[in-house]
């Protein structure tokens, strides 16, 4: 009876130490949808990350940690951007229209009513790239301005020279909000220009956000289960502009896929439904389908 004890002693222990070593075998990782029932009439945040001119067919199997995240959430299968070239489509996601802009000016203002507005404070966008919080310059190394469209909009000036952050902020960056829990209402987040596609390769794309989503989906407001995070592309290439756009959230059924028409007005339209808002311009249109019952939000 001692031999038999002392050997159980020696294999808990042996088992206890390969525990804290990290050698012992690792549950999976929690999936990131699919984790909850009912969804919140008002969600506390919602994640917009953008990236930059690829066409569906160009992602959908050449991106495998984004084409994952869809197979493990939600993919709207039918999704167009509206418009050429980039700001345009940055101004039609926030604002819910144009605005008059169809090139990607970089001294032009636009006096209309956009989303960061309408959240008052509770907005963010987070910046790669971006030289210095609150920097109104153009282009600046891997910075472009155009894919920043709260530095157009001249009724938020003033919020603008806060809440417009670089990423990699120590102290307001992304990483640092998610960490202590101060995500904003609405956080727009936006990869530098290798990162987000447009100068670099699908596969760099996607290995920067291997490196950040997964920080978001396992922070504390996402497990909560009152945060969305959406993932789309400004525009597609040429004529075709159907583009690649994934959802998140504790609600979204694991391999959701929606075949309805939606366009950056849709997502604008369902983000302001998610935040309690108003729609704005053409996220009102008859025509402008929600995205909330399809992806379960």
């Amino acid at each position: 009876m001692r031999s038999r004890a002392a050997i159980v002693a020696v294999v808990l222990a042996l088992a206890a130490g390969a525990a804290a070593d990290g050698s012992a075998t690792r549950s999976a990782p929690a999936p990131p949808c699919g984790i909850a029932r009912r969804a919140p009439h008002v969600y506390r945040h919602v994640l917009l990350l953008v990236l930059e001119n690829h066409a569906f067919t160009e992602v959908a199997g050449s991106s495998p940690y984004l084409t994952g995240l869809a197979r493990s959430c939600g993919l709207a299968d039918r999704y167009f951007a509206v418009a050429h070239p980039s700001l345009p489509n940055y101004l039609a996601l926030t604002s819910g229209s144009t605005d008059g802009i169809s090139s990607d000016c970089t001294a032009c203002s636009v006096s209309a009513r956009s989303l960061f507005e309408q959240v008052g404070a509770g907005w963010r966008s987070y910046l790669e790239s971006l030289p210095s919080r609150g920097y109104t310059g153009a282009s600046s190394g891997d910075y472009a301005k155009r894919h920043n469209p709260a530095a157009y909009y001249a009724r938020i000036a003033a919020r603008y020279a806060t809440n417009a952050v670089p990423l990699e902020s120590r102290t307001a960056g992304l990483l640092h909000d998610l960490a202590r829990d101060r995500l904003p209402r609405f956080a727009l987040i936006v990869p530098n220009l290798c990162h987000d596609e447009h100068d670099c390769s699908v596969a760099t794309g996607d290995a920067w956000l291997r490196r950040y989503v997964p920080r978001i989906l396992r922070s504390r407001a996402y497990r909560a289960g009152g945060t969305a995070l959406f993932v789309t592309y400004d525009e597609g290439t040429g004529a075709d502009n159907r583009v690649y756009t994934v959802v998140a959230s504790a609600t979204t059924r694991p391999g959701t896929v929606v075949s309805t028409r939606f366009d950056h007005y849709s997502l604008l339209r369902t983000i302001e439904s998610l935040l309690g808002l108003p729609c704005l311009a053409h996220a009102c249109g008859s025509g402008t389908a929600s995205m909330r019952a399809g992806f379960g939000l």
